[in-house]
């Protein structure tokens, strides 16, 4: 798990229980040092009572009372409910939330996507299928991001499993 304060891997997890609810912050070795001997003088500040999750580093007031008006248009819910809550109200708030929740699901997980798993037993041809969707999407994000060689690679691979796909599916 990454650092709740910096991209570092997180040596030091702390729960503070702040007016009754729970709250889990995860530092790195330099960040808890500034946190432990910062504590008690951020007693009243925003990031030991604000909320489960910080709004980004470095935003000014203007911009921070932005975020605070972002609404989901499906479940109604604030960014600031979601700050304060940690949960989001509906799938639409992924979109509704994006540009905020995109650095805040890396900084946890290390990606801002799932590759997920399948069953073992699947079917060859399923797997197969799943392998070619993936090369075909990052074969489209290559173009898109203009890296060619990469384009022609993945082009290549995505070649060589259709033909081998052709060559079962004769047999």
């Amino acid at each position: 798990m990454k650092c709740h304060r910096c991209p570092k891997v997180a040596t030091l997890h702390i729960t503070e229980i702040v007016k009754g609810e729970a709250q889990e912050l995860h530092l790195c070795e330099e960040c808890a040092q500034q946190y432990l001997g910062n504590a008690t003088a951020s007693e009243g500040s925003e990031e030991s009572a604000g909320g489960l999750i910080k709004a980004p580093a470095g935003l000014g007031e203007a911009e921070l009372e932005e975020l605070e008006k972002l609404v989901c248009p499906t479940c109604k819910l604030t960014f600031r409910e979601f700050r304060s809550a940690g949960r989001l109200g509906c799938a639409n708030c992924y979109v509704a939330f994006r540009n905020e929740l995109l650095p805040l699901l890396e900084n946890i997980h290390g990606e801002t996507h799932h590759c997920g798993k399948f069953p073992k037993r699947a079917p060859d041809e399923s797997q197969k299928r799943y392998q070619l969707i993936k090369l075909r999407n990052d074969l489209r994000l290559a173009v898109a991001e203009e890296s060619y060689e990469e384009a022609a690679r993945l082009r290549d691979q995505i070649q060589e499993l259709e033909n081998r796909t052709a060559e079962e599916s004769v047999e």
